[in-house]
């Protein structure tokens, strides 16, 4: 596991630029990833997955149009094929998602960042 920040985010995205924001103004130092042009290697989505509480759903982004557009049923899926499918199309993950340590924080989640200051 990393002992740093690492922020995971898509620049248009508004709950991104809130993390961001907050972060910069509690002088956390994070490692920036753009999901879309620098996705998560399967090495690190494996990660991911197993930092999850509720497995895939805490990680998929089932609202977007990405996933509604999909051709086939995720839950048919191998976690191999999963972390396949998600490398080629990023934006079935939700985000912004952060990491540090064991810690992971999907979304905008003030008392979960604020947790990383403790």
């Amino acid at each position: 596991m990393e002992d740093r920040v690492i922020f995971y985010t898509y620049p248009s995205c508004t709950s991104c630029r809130k993390v961001k924001e907050w972060l910069t103004h509690n002088a956390i130092p994070y490692v920036e990833r753009h999901l879309y042009k620098d996705p998560p290697s399967t090495e690190e989505l494996k990660t991911l997955f197993e930092m999850t509480t509720n497995g895939t759903d805490e990680l998929l982004s089932k609202r977007s149009q990405s996933y509604k557009n999909l051709p086939l049923q995720i839950d048919d899926l191998s976690l191999s094929e999963l972390m396949k499918l998600i490398r080629e199309e990023p934006r079935l993950l939700k985000r912004p998602i952060i990491t540090y340590g064991e810690h992971l924080i999907v979304g905008f989640n003030k008392e979960a960042l604020e947790a990383l200051l403790a």
